[in-house]
């Protein structure tokens, strides 16, 4: 796994960090330039080194309203990660070749590795305006190359790793995000109430719910099909019957095709019917704990 998970858009925060990702100090944080550093002063020697102060007030965003400007990102903070039980070591191997490789004499970086969960992490900050003022911006098809090239960097430490989306691997959305779940799931979210009342609506006035991006997911999955069963006819030529019926099993298995819209009017039908429930058979025992609806 390749991931951005956010930035500072203040040296402090930064700095708060790069604390983080070394546990206060306690971990070594390797640099671009070969160092290993340890303890908050080195930290602050460090961030001085990158002059963040330079570029914090020089790349402004005018807000499209007329608002106050908005503050860019200082820096890009990425996290590399394999599952268990996949060496640390190698991890890092992995992960310092990608650093050195994508951003060596470019931009400015530190990392640091992590092995107290199950699976190894790299966490690497890096700075977003290089050594020559261009700023480092992050797409999807950036990541999605990024993916492919640390699975490429691990498999030459011996590791098996392959960069697939969650499409092609058969796998619905991953979670929402934290502080939309807990509003969500406390029900404090004005945007669910408001899908859930037109999903109401909709299915009282026609039955259905009907999302229009149901054919864009239709269409994609019958092209993840097609791809899985050309792998399976490859593998029958080469004489993998078993590979390739396996293979076409997983094809012909893949989860329906539910849109977010879909998703949430199933569980408000299932709510209304244990309320129906409920209502004839007398009160459920921690009913709330069994409902998936939001309330």
């Amino acid at each position: 796994m390749v991931k951005v998970t956010g930035g500072g858009a203040r040296v402090g925060a930064v700095s708060a960090h790069l604390g983080y990702i070394s546990r206060q100090g306690k971990l070594e944080l390797e640099t671009d330039e070969g160092e290993r550093i340890k303890g908050r002063d080195e930290h602050k020697t460090l961030l001085k080194s990158w002059h963040l102060e330079l570029s914090a007030g020089q790349y402004r965003r005018q807000n499209e309203r007329g608002g106050p400007a908005r503050t860019l990102k200082l820096v890009h903070n990425i996290v590399l990660s394999m599952p268990a039980p996949t060496p640390p070591e190698k991890v890092l191997a992995a992960a310092r070749k990608f650093a050195k490789e994508k951003f060596a004499l470019q931009h400015r970086y530190a990392m640091a590795l992590h092995t107290d969960q199950q699976h190894p992490h790299v966490h690497l900050v890096v700075k977003a305006e290089s050594e020559l003022g261009r700023r480092l911006h992050i797409d999807k098809l950036l990541l999605r190359q990024w993916r492919e090239d640390f699975a490429r960097m691990m498999r030459e430490q011996g590791i098996e790793a392959n960069a697939t989306s969650r499409v092609v691997r058969g796998r619905n959305k991953g979670s929402v995000k934290g502080s939309i779940y807990r509003a969500e799931q406390h029900g404090k979210s004005r945007a669910v109430r408001e899908r859930v009342t037109a999903i109401a609506q909709e299915l009282s006035q026609t039955g259905a719910v009907r999302d229009l991006a149901r054919a864009k997911l239709i269409e994609t999955r019958k092209a993840v099909v097609a791809s899985w069963t050309k792998i399976a006819d490859v593998l029958d030529a080469q004489g993998e019957l078993t590979l390739a019926g396996n293979v076409r099993y997983f094809a012909n298995h893949l989860p329906p095709v539910l849109t977010d819209m879909e998703k949430l009017a199933q569980q408000f039908v299932r709510y209304i019917k244990m309320q129906r429930s409920a209502e004839r058979d007398g009160p459920v025992k921690d009913r709330d704990k069994e409902s998936e609806l939001v309330r």
